[in-house]
């Protein structure tokens, strides 16, 4: 099969889906008007509540869903075959992730900017509420936790990132007040800093910082200490519409460079048992999961960019587009890594599934797309690990920021006060993922990371499902992919606890254990109030 097949047939199948079936969820099941008020502009308090300009909202959105996740996990989910990678993260983003996208950041403008946590206790009831913030905890302790040690990793194995990455501050910084203070013109504002981010990474070569993994770590926590108490429009929405103009261009060249040369694709169709991996089924589903559907992004959308929304009608861009664009980047990370070398080669990579090296792989397959067009293989090498960095920073800027939100809320249900302030809330949310990063590895902790992020991509899905039972709006949409991720992914965490018990690990064993009670208690709690809303319209009809 030739890439650039592949990739043109993929691309049209996301652009029908989105002007076929995302303008049909957009208008007819979520009911998107331009006169219902958002958020943005009933609230705007210039911190968190902020209108925002679609593009840039479109551009902090996208960077902070994707982060490295649609790169670690493509690259992970090829070695069960790249036919059925392929086919999860087409079907998977155009039937499941993006209605969870676009559900998640619909039923948050519609409740005031809240979480989809503290939703669920309005849709639901109390007891419900508290359960979803528990795993919220839980998952965002882990999603902090795995993408810092991708930094620090990323940061060791190409140092020469290391200039790019931290001179990103200062250019967002100064997008910022030229945007907001000087109400400067965007596209002239656009030009310059990522003008500014590719000659930074052009000097990077010259000037690598080598520093260990652990004292990366420390580094990275007391950033995003100081970057989760910013106010949004100062740092982490400028830095994450630099990112996206990053990934634009790096998408581009990879686009291009296919065109330019194609190259036919060496990994097998299908592998029924790849050395090292577990099952396909579930864990195909969960290892790509950014790529196809995510519950992090129920926590995006409805913690962040919920908050940022000038117009109702820009959350179909936003939330559908966002997902599909992120598959399209999932979908030229699978032809990246199964392109471009010999069969023999492919297969030494993939000979086991724990030693993938999953980042490098991706950047050396870009590097040699990229290297089709002309440019210098070390400056396309610095320009994919960058872009790396870039998105795993966004995430976790992100994931730190609602992860204060959850212990500030938790704070006011248990009357804390101490809890509710923000510096404290971000403190507590910083040293539980240094603690968790610290005692880890990113390749032990993924699995529970990637089972307990698809666990609460189908909870959204049911919490979503239930508010539109309730407003009597069709329910199929969401409910169908909810059966099937929530199934999918209680398979996979029980798989995971057999295995953490086996090893004799407690720690994740406690914490996978405790997620699947909690799980199992929301479900009863969600199907129970399902229940009631059907017998309410059965006796209504009678």
């Amino acid at each position: 099969m030739n890439s650039l097949l592949v990739m043109v047939v993929t691309f049209a199948l996301y652009i029908l889906a989105y002007n076929l079936y995302g303008k049909r969820l957009g208008s007819k099941v979520f009911q998107l008007a331009t006169k219902n008020i958002t958020p943005a502009e009933k609230f705007n308090d210039g911190v968190d509540y902020v209108p925002t300009n679609k593009f840039i909202l479109a551009g902090h959105h996208f960077t902070s869903i994707a982060g490295t996740g649609p790169i670690v996990g493509p690259v992970l989910g090829v070695i069960w075959g790249w036919v059925p990678a392929l086919l999860w993260v087409i079907f998977g983003s155009i039937f499941a992730g993006a209605v969870h996208d676009l559900g998640a950041l619909v039923l948050s403008m519609r409740h005031d900017g809240k979480s989809i946590g503290d939703i669920t206790g309005t849709v639901i009831n109390p007891r419900a509420r508290t359960l979803f913030f528990t795993i919220i905890f839980f998952c965002l302790w882990i999603v902090i936790a795995i993408f810092a040690l991708l930094m620090a990793n990323l940061f060791v194995q190409y140092p020469q990132c290391v200039f790019p990455i931290w001179l990103e501050i200062p250019i967002a910084m100064g997008l910022s007040y030229y945007l907001y203070q000087k109400k400067g013109n965007l596209a002239v504002g656009s030009v310059v800093a990522i003008v500014l981010m590719y000659l930074t990474i052009w000097i990077g070569l010259y000037i690598p910082l080598e520093l260990t993994n652990e004292v990366w770590l420390i580094i990275i926590m007391v950033y995003i200490f100081f970057a989760s108490t910013m106010p949004v429009q100062k740092l982490l929405q400028p830095r994450d519409y630099i990112n996206a103009l990053e990934l634009l261009v790096a998408m581009v060249l990879l686009i291009i460079g296919i065109i330019v040369r194609p190259q036919p694709i060496v990994a097998p169709a299908v592998v029924h048992a790849p050395a090292g991996a577990p099952s396909m089924m579930p864990f195909l589903f969960i290892t790509i999961a950014c790529g196809a559907i995510s519950g992090f992004h129920s926590l995006v959308s409805s913690g962040t960019s919920s908050k940022q929304i000038a117009s109702e009608p820009h959350a179909l861009a936003i939330g559908y587009g966002g997902m599909l664009l992120e598959a399209a980047l999932a979908t030229l990370v699978i032809i990246a890594v199964c392109t471009g070398v010999s069969t023999e080669t492919w297969l030494e990579t993939y000979s086991n599934f724990a030693k993938i090296p999953t980042l490098p792989t991706f950047a050396e397959g870009g590097a040699r797309i990229v290297g089709a067009l002309g440019i210098p293989e070390a400056f396309a090498l610095n320009i994919l690990a960058v872009f790396m960095v870039s998105f795993a920073s966004t995430t976790i800027d992100t994931a730190t920021r609602l992860q204060r939100y959850v212990i500030s809320e938790f704070g006011e249900d248990f009357q804390i006060g101490w809890m509710q302030n923000k510096y404290i809330a971000a403190l507590i949310a910083v040293v539980s993922a240094y603690l968790l990063a610290f005692r880890g590895s990113a390749n032990v902790i993924w699995p529970l990371f990637g089972a307990t992020n698809q666990l609460l991509a189908g909870l959204a899905l049911l919490t979503v499902t239930v508010y539109l039972a309730e407003n009597k709006q069709p329910t199929a949409y969401t409910a169908v992919p909810m059966v099937f991720m929530i199934i999918i992914t209680t398979w996979g965490m029980i798989a995971n606890l057999l295995q953490y018990i086996s090893q004799s690990n407690w720690l994740l064993t406690t914490i996978n254990a405790i997620i699947i009670l909690l799980e199992v208690w929301l479900i009863i709690e969600a199907f129970n109030v399902l229940g009631s809303t059907q017998k309410q319209e059965l006796k209504s009809t009678a």
